[in-house]
């Protein structure tokens, strides 16, 4: 019926992730059914053609990072060459991360830093997540600093409330129209997604 919201499934590597998805469905006007979270890149990639057989009979979003690698299309091709016709599969340049620094002034108030401090090209950061932490760093918010920078000898590369918070930036202050004007590959994704909207409805 015409006017019927699409219901789009999808899988992603994260939980971090797994929010930013959910936000770019629901702007698109879409419905969530299901997100599949893996738990990493490399169990994403074992299971991309079960999803990519999934896409050949309703709609799904496979969302990676593009990490190290060279380059988007090589990924994609290396990850994917035959994709369904409802296969919507982006890549994040070069994290997921990426696309929330986009949104400038947005995570400069929730991280408590000085916009200015906030990169303006966030897709040639070679490492996101860590300009994140850096910039909880120099937090005003003692929560933040507490929350997001690793415990000294912990052995990891953000704090034990990294993701949690990340998520409550992306579901409550993260705005991806503004975002994508510093991330082409949200603005890329962004209209992905409308294109498959528009065409199902």
């Amino acid at each position: 019926m015409s006017g019927t919201p699409v219901v789009l499934s999808a899988a992603v590597e994260g939980i971090v992730d797994d929010a930013v998805v959910r936000r770019l469905i629901e702007d698109a006007g879409a419905l969530v059914s299901a997100i599949h979270i893996s738990g990493g890149k490399l169990n994403l990639k074992q299971k991309v053609n079960a999803y990519n057989h999934a896409a050949g009979h309703s709609p799904w979003v496979l969302l990676v990072d593009l990490d190290r690698e060279e380059c988007a299309p090589k990924l994609r091709a290396s990850w994917l060459p035959a994709p369904s016709r409802l296969m919507c599969f982006r890549v994040a340049v070069r994290e997921v991360e990426a696309w929330l620094l986009g949104d400038r002034q947005q995570i400069a108030h929730f991280l408590g830093v000085a916009v200015a401090r906030v990169p303006q090209t966030p897709e040639f950061i070679e490492d996101p997540k860590r300009a994140i932490v850096d910039l909880a760093r120099n937090s005003r918010r003692r929560e933040i600093r507490e929350d997001m920078i690793p415990r000294p000898r912990s052995g990891r590369s953000e704090g034990p409330a990294y993701a949690s918070r990340l998520i409550q930036f992306t579901r409550d202050l993260w705005r991806p129209s503004i975002a994508e004007k510093h991330s082409d590959s949200l603005r890329r994704c962004r209209e992905a997604l409308r294109r498959m909207t528009a065409h199902r409805q």
